[in-house]
This record gives structure tokens, sequence and C-alpha cells, in this order.
């Protein structure tokens, strides 16, 4: 059974996953970086761009984002049943128009975000189409029998012309429960296009929740026994939640009121830079290393300190099976995804390379992103896909080193005011009445905005004065703090 652990701050929400006592997935979601996958806007196509294919449009964001002429699927509620060539697209899409879109993909680095004109809207068990007319079943579910009577359950319930997908966790629903959803899921629709109609572009229609509702959305399940929750307020607004759309999970919620971190009594020691290593050591001695670079994740995979007793064949694909478990999990936990490339150690024996895929393919099981592979190459490399829909944990707590000029990573400027905030947070009722001297690197005074007023709330809270002071001989990341008399 696993357990869903969200952590509650108003400057951050950390949310973990765990199964067979194991971290397998990790989010973080900041309300200043809150991601955009999943939002709807009304846009304003500024250029329409044949020669490749797409658009770009204003939604009010930092950046314009692009529509590619594959996800040009409906303009309105016309549905296009020809093909999309880059010369009609510009018969379709005029600059200045309005049009619905959803967000698909985050901005990454300097492109803006990936936007579709087919809308989706998912729920627990059901996703609505609102622009389709079929159904479709999660190829999670393998057995005719209950694909055939879930089919049948939709269909009975659903308006004319309407599409769905039924997701996995439908096999736990009762017929109430799919129904209810689907009503809920329609209403939402409606309520989309009213506020639609009243709205000029650019403006944001609707907002996809935040990472610990979504998660709820999405994960929950049979096999989650525990959903542990460490800020009251939070907790009662997920209490809430549950109550609304999934009554049978209440008894699963709990409330975590002590004082240290909640990962942390969970046995989870959240080190970013330990979460983050390059190297991945395995238990039979050999390594794994991580290297994110800009088109694509290599890792290399390494027989280390491992000798082995057998036949050298046989300890090379020990260690490469080992090393394809441990790759499936780190691509969850940090939340790779884009093309990756696997350099396993060279098998001679086709049936060993095939044995490590298959033990590569079923460790990712359990992962909700979608996958590709290709075979294993003669050298030993796999190329691989993995969907990439957020931003990457290297992509939320790193930040480029400015005494390196970008050639490596250190901790963001955020993240470690937020590590600040957090160690006030733990010795808060020892600061009353005291002075806290707070030496930083210069290059943490450029923080400005929501941050201070996160300190100054603290400040109030357990009744004490900050100071930020500058030391030079610190790095960027580090920081001290000083507790004086007033």
């Amino acid at each position: 059974m696993g357990k869903l652990l969200i952590s509650y701050t108003p400057f951050e929400i950390r949310v973990g996953l765990i199964e067979d006592h194991s971290l397998v997935e990790f989010n973080v979601e900041r309300p200043i970086e809150k991601s955009l996958v999943g939002n709807i806007y009304k846009g304003k196509i500024v250029k329409v761009l044949p020669g490749i294919n797409s658009a770009f449009l204003e939604l009010g964001l930092d950046r314009t984002a692009f529509l590619f002429g594959e996800d040009l699927v409906f303009k309105g509620e016309i549905e296009w049943d020809r093909e999309i060539s880059p010369t009609n697209l510009q018969e379709l899409l005029k600059e200045g128009e309005e049009i619905l879109v959803q967000v698909i993909k985050e901005p990454l680095g300097q492109k803006g975000a990936r936007v579709s004109t087919n809308i989706t809207l998912p729920g627990h068990y059901l996703i609505y189409l609102p622009y389709f007319q079929h159904i479709g079943i999660s190829r999670k579910i393998k057995e005719e029998s209950l694909r055939k009577e879930l089919r049948e359950i939709v269909e009975r319930f659903r308006p004319p012309d309407t599409g769905w997908i039924i997701r996995t966790a439908a096999l736990e629903a009762a017929e109430e429960a799919l129904k209810r959803e689907m009503e809920f899921l329609l209403c939402l629709w409606e309520d989309i296009k009213e506020k639609a109609k009243k709205l000029r572009a650019p403006a944001l229609v609707h907002e996809e929740l935040n990472i610990a509702f979504r998660t709820i959305r999405d994960l929950l399940n049979k096999e989650i026994s525990t959903i542990i929750v460490d800020h009251k307020d939070f907790y009662l607004k997920i209490k809430e939640f549950l109550e609304r759309y999934f009554p049978e999970f209440i008894s699963r919620l709990e409330l975590y009121e002590g004082k240290e971190d909640l990962f942390y009594v969970q046995g989870f020691q959240i080190d970013i830079k330990k979460f983050l290593s390059r190297k991945v050591w395995l238990k039979s001695g050999g390594f794994i290393v991580i290297e994110p670079c800009e088109a694509f994740t290599a890792i290399d995979v390494n027989t280390g300190r491992y000798i082995g007793s057998g036949e050298m064949e046989e300890t090379i694909l020990k260690i490469n099976l080992e090393a394809a478990q441990e790759i499936a999990q780190q691509l969850r936990l940090r939340n790779l995804g884009g093309l990756i490339v696997i350099d396993f150690i060279d098998m001679e024996n086709p049936a060993h390379q095939e044995l490590v895929l298959e033990t590569l393919k079923n460790a990712l099981k359990k992962d909700k992103a979608k996958h590709s592979f290709l075979p294993i190459s003669p050298f030993g490399l796999l190329q691989m896909t993995r969907e990439r829909k957020r931003d990457s944990l290297y992509e939320i707590f790193y930040e480029n080193c400015p005494l390196c000029g970008g050639e490596g990573k250190i901790k963001s400027k955020r993240t470690v005011y937020y590590e600040i905030l957090r160690r006030i947070l733990k010795m808060g009722p020892h600061l009353k009445n005291k002075k806290l001297e707070i030496e930083v690197h210069p290059h943490l005074t450029e923080i400005v905005g929501e941050e201070i007023n996160y300190l100054e709330e603290l400040e109030k809270k357990y009744n004490f004065k900050s100071t930020l002071t500058t030391n030079k001989e610190l790095q960027p990341w580090e920081f001290k703090f000083h507790i004086l008399n007033p």
C-alpha cells in the first residue's frame, strides 16, 4: 500500500508518493511559479507562420505561446476533417483572431507554452472531450469484459455527441460515482464556455488545480492507503474536496500536527543536492550517472566497485538489470522527460538485451507518463522518450550559476530563501523577543516581493525582528543565523 504526503506552506506545496517504503514521485509547486499545463485561455493570434506550420498566440503570459498545425484540431466547435498543411493553416487562422486554447506543455527555456485547441477536462474516473463523440478506454484496463462493461455504463449516461476517456481508476467506481463526475464535468464545460464569451483576449478562462488537488484527482486509488497533510487549514480544504468528489476516500485522510518536517518524520530527508546528484550508487556497487542536457538526458551505467563472482557476461547483466530498475525510479522521481539515451554496459547476448529492456518497461508500469522505446543498439544504447508536460525537479530547484557562466547548477535564490524560511518555521518559538541576523551571500539580497512578505509574517507570528546582512565569503547557496538579544 502507498502513501501520499502533502506538505503545505504559503510559499510552496510539496507532494510525495510513497510506494513500498520508497519515495517514487516528488513534486513541488510554488504559487509564484505555478504550472500552466491544463489552463484554458482565450488567446489572440499574433502571427501565423505557414513555413513551419504553426502560429503564435498572445495569452497574457511572459512569452507568446505556439500552436502547431497538428494541435489545431478544432476551431470554435468545428472539427477539421482534412489534414492541415502549411498552405491552408494560413487560411484557417488570421492574425488578430481570438481562439480558445489549452496549455499542453510548459514554457521551456526561451520557448513559450505549447497549446492545443483540443480541450480536455480531466476528472478522477473520466476525461471529458467536448469536441469529440467517441468513448476511449485506458490501455491499462486489459480484460475485455471489463472494458465492455465500462463502455456500456458511460454510453448509458453520456449526452449525445460528447466524447469521454475512461481512466484506469474507473475500475473501482460505482455507477453513481461515474454519473456524478460526468455531470460535474459537463457543468464545468458550460461554465467555461459562458466565461469565454464574456472575456476579451488575452485572458485566463479556467485555471487547473494546484499540485496537491491535481495529484489526488489523478493518483488516488485503492493502492494509496493514507493521505497525510501537515497544515490544518489546507487539510480542511482537501477534506472538503474529498467529501464533494471522493467521499469513499475520506477515511484515508490524516492531519499531521508535529513540529518536525513531514517528509523527515516519514523517513525521507529532502536534501536537494543529494536528491539530484549526478551519481547514483547501486546496491551491487555499480552506479549510474545522470546528465540532463538541452536536447536530451544522458544516463551512463558503470560497474563501479562491483566485481562479481561469475562470468563477465553474467556480471554485466546483473548490473544492467539493477540499473534498469533504478533508472525507472529516477525518471519518475526527478520527472525527467523528452528524449532519454541510456548507455548500458555492452551486452553481446541478444536475450540479455531483451531482458534488460523488459525490466525497464516493467519498472515503469506504474508511471503515469507515456513512454516509447527503441531496441538496445549493438553499442548498448537504448533510446526512449518519456512524456514531458511539466518542469523537472532540476528546473524547479536549480538556476544557472552566476559564478560559472551557466555551465553548472546551484540552488536558486528562491529555493535558498525558502530554506531560510523553513528553518525559521522550525525554530520559531525560540526566537520570541529576539533579534535574528541572517547572513547571506550578496547574490541572495536580490530577492524582493512576496518572499519579503513571508518573512514579515513570520516575524509577526513568532514576535522577533530580523535583519539581512551580506558576506562575500559565503557561497551563493549558504547562509548563517545569529540570534541576538534585543
